[in-house]
C-alpha cells in the first residue's frame, strides 16, 4: 500500500513549487491528493477543498500556502491527523509555527520535495 500526501497549496501552474511536488511524489509512488478550494483537477487527479475532505489515512501533509493563508488551514491539517507536516521554503512563519504547535502538529521546516529524493528543477515548468 502506497504512502500518502496531500499537497496544500496545490496548483495547475507546473512552474510552481506545489505542482512539482505533485508530480515528484506521483513519480516516487505516492498516493497524492492536491488540496485547493477551487476544485477541480491537478495533473489528472481530482483536488480536495481541504485535508480533512480526503477520504482515509494521510500520512504527510505537505504545505505550499502563504504563511497567512497556512495559518487558517492548520485546524483542517489537525483533524486529518497526519504522521508528518512538511512546512515548506515561503510557506513558514513563527505564527504559523507556533500555532500548529499548539494544535499538536510538529512541523518540519524543510522541502518536501528534496526530502523523497528530487530536486524541483527535475521538473519542467511546461
Amino acid at each position: 500500500m502506497s504512502k500518502t500526501v496531500a499537497v496544500l497549496g496545490a496548483s495547475s501552474d507546473r512552474s510552481k513549487y506545489s505542482n512539482k511536488a505533485i508530480r515528484a511524489y506521483q513519480r516516487q509512488g505516492w498516493t497524492v491528493y492536491p488540496v485547493n478550494p477551487k476544485g477541480g483537477q491537478i495533473e489528472g487527479l481530482q483536488t480536495y477543498a481541504s485535508v480533512d475532505q480526503i477520504p482515509g489515512k494521510v500520512d504527510r501533509v505537505t504545505l505550499y500556502l502563504p504563511p497567512a493563508v497556512g495559518v487558517q488551514a492548520l485546524p483542517s491539517i489537525a483533524k486529518a491527523r497526519p504522521d508528518e507536516f512538511y512546512v515548506n521554503p515561503g510557506a513558514e512563519s513563527e505564527e504559523l509555527v507556533a500555532k500548529a504547535k499548539e494544535l499538536g502538529l510538529e512541523p518540519i521546516l524543510a522541502c518536501s520535495i528534496i526530502e523523497i529524493g528530487a530536486t524541483p528543477r527535475e521538473f519542467p515548468d511546461e
